[in-house]
């Protein structure tokens, strides 16, 4: 799956982001609940340096509260790290967030120091949301398209903390192509750059593997489709996605597929799990080791060729006596 997703100003953003960072106390990354692994950008632990981070699992109650959990344990093994779920319209867990920082950044307090805080994450995992309900106000502008914040915003949330609001940044590509797809399916990248149906036969496919039983009790299927275009097809037919001839219009089945998901209506799923993404890391290691070996093979024979001494597709020297 091919997705162009770094514009120009998210370089930028980058590069303010690193100017900023001496000046901050801690970052607190917003993630996805449903995928806190593909909505987590590797340029933020590169960003932030050694400073405390909190791993904000936002959504959560679009998630598998299981699942989320054991995102919460396997992200507060990580050192300067803590994690917590939350919803970011409820006031009373954007209050655990505070007192969170405060502990964090207790150091300034004691110097009666405002504690200031960066706010980072990919676009549309609720970073503006979050800043708003925080504020008390409307502060950041929200929406449901990614990357709707596109310069840095200082706010003082006038009881100790700082916010420094950055733009959503994405990284120019991901070796985890599932990742590109979760991303896709969360709605995370701009529906303008995405293949609906390749996106919802992904999900389709996580979907009657993980949960089947929601799969089939929202569409009202008797049955587990045995692949996921056929419950595409399924679905299709029984919402009345069908164009003239009762031909099933797959892609507005797909559209639908995909909607239901992102609202929360086909249940609280997570869309993946600490164990599968070590099992995805574990096959992406060795892909890229196999593709070194590759290239350093292909280095020795050019090496070689260019002395003179072309090998042929047994390694031999078509020339040498042995080959004769």
């Amino acid at each position: 799956m091919s997705i162009h997703w770094f514009p120009g100003h998210m370089n930028k953003a980058r590069k303010k982001i690193s100017e900023a960072m001496p000046q901050i106390d801690l970052v607190v990354e917003v993630l996805d609940a449903r995928l806190p692994y593909s909505s987590t950008n590797p340029l933020v632990n590169e960003l932030r340096r050694d400073k405390p981070v909190i791993k904000l699992l936002n959504k959560q109650d679009l998630a598998d509260p299981k699942v989320t959990q054991s995102w919460v344990q396997h992200f507060s093994a990580q050192h300067n790290t803590r994690a917590l779920p939350l919803v970011a319209e409820d006031r009373k867990q954007l209050k655990q967030l505070i007192n969170l920082c405060k502990q964090l950044g207790s150091h300034r307090q004691e110097k009666k120091q405002a504690i200031r805080v960066m706010v980072m994450g990919i676009p549309n995992v609720g970073k503006s949301t979050l800043i708003n309900g925080l504020a008390g106000r409307y502060i950041a502008k929200t929406g449901n398209e990614p990357a709707v914040t596109k310069a840095n915003q200082m706010i003082d949330l006038k009881n100790g903390l700082v916010l420094s609001d950055t733009p959503g940044i994405l990284w120019p590509r991901f070796e985890n192509e599932n990742s590109g797809y979760r991303l896709a399916a969360s709605g995370a990248i701009r529906d303008t750059a995405i293949e609906y149906q390749e996106i919802a036969l992904f999900t389709l496919d996580y979907l009657i593997k993980q949960y089947p039983d929601a799969l089939m009790q929202r569409f009202k299927l008797k049955q587990l489709p045995e692949t996921p275009m056929q419950a595409l097809e399924t679905i299709g037919t029984k919402r009345g996605c069908l164009r003239p001839g009762n031909v099933i219009d797959l892609h507005k089945a797909s559209e639908l597929c995909l909607h239901e998901l992102r609202a929360g209506k086909i249940g609280r799923i997570s869309l993946e799990h600490p164990e599968l993404i070590q099992q995805e890391e574990a096959a992406i290691e060795e892909e890229r080791q196999r593709r070194l070996a590759e290239e350093q093979a292909q280095q020795e024979e050019n090496e070689r060729s260019s002395r003179g001494n072309p090998v042929d597709k047994n390694g031999e020297n078509p020339g040498s006596p042995a080959s004769e």
